[in-house]
């Protein structure tokens, strides 16, 4: 275990300023980048059968860290899109109850049903709740996206019943 230990330590050395320049590059963010890189090292500690030989070792660590990154700004492109999509659907004014009573009335009518019923639960926790999606996610056990998709569908039934509500 010590060899292996001081193996990585010399390919660390080595290695290091060419990865976090790698890394830094792709993110463009230089916490993050020695991040990538001190966690690309640590997953190699902690596999106990991993060796890795003089002549690969610099493709290997070049190549971990790559795609280490790629899963980064993968994920950071999904949030994104995410956010900026909920951003369209988000309507800021505020409805004084007063003023538009049936309306509320048809609204809560609405949501009632909702279906699946797991979108009427998604828009209660997320809108009456105030829970985020990941907070929901966990809450389920499903994914950020997966919220995003009930909520969306559920945001799209309730404006047809609104629509079909003013038409009357």
């Amino acid at each position: 275990m010590k060899q292996k230990e001081q193996q990585l330590e010399t390919l660390f050395r080595r290695h290091y300023r060419q990865l976090h320049r790698l890394a830094t590059l792709l993110l463009h963010d230089d916490a993050e980048a020695k991040d990538i890189v001190h966690d690309v090292f640590a997953k190699l500690i902690d596999s106990p059968d991993k060796t890795l030989r003089e002549e690969t070792a610099a493709a290997f660590l070049l190549t971990s860290v790559r795609n280490r990154c790629l899963n980064v700004i993968r994920g950071r492109k999904i949030q994104e899109r995410i956010e900026r999509l909920y951003l369209l659907d988000l309507d800021t004014t505020v409805i004084p109850a007063d003023l538009y009573g049936e309306e509320l009335k048809a609204l809560t009518e609405a949501i009632g049903l909702l279906a699946p019923p797991v979108c009427k639960e998604i828009v209660e926790l997320h809108f009456r709740d105030g829970l985020t999606f990941r907070e929901i996610a966990l809450r389920m056990g499903v994914s950020q996206t997966t919220i995003y998709k009930h909520l969306r569908q559920a945001l799209c039934q309730l404006r047809e019943h609104m629509k079909k509500v003013s038409e009357q």
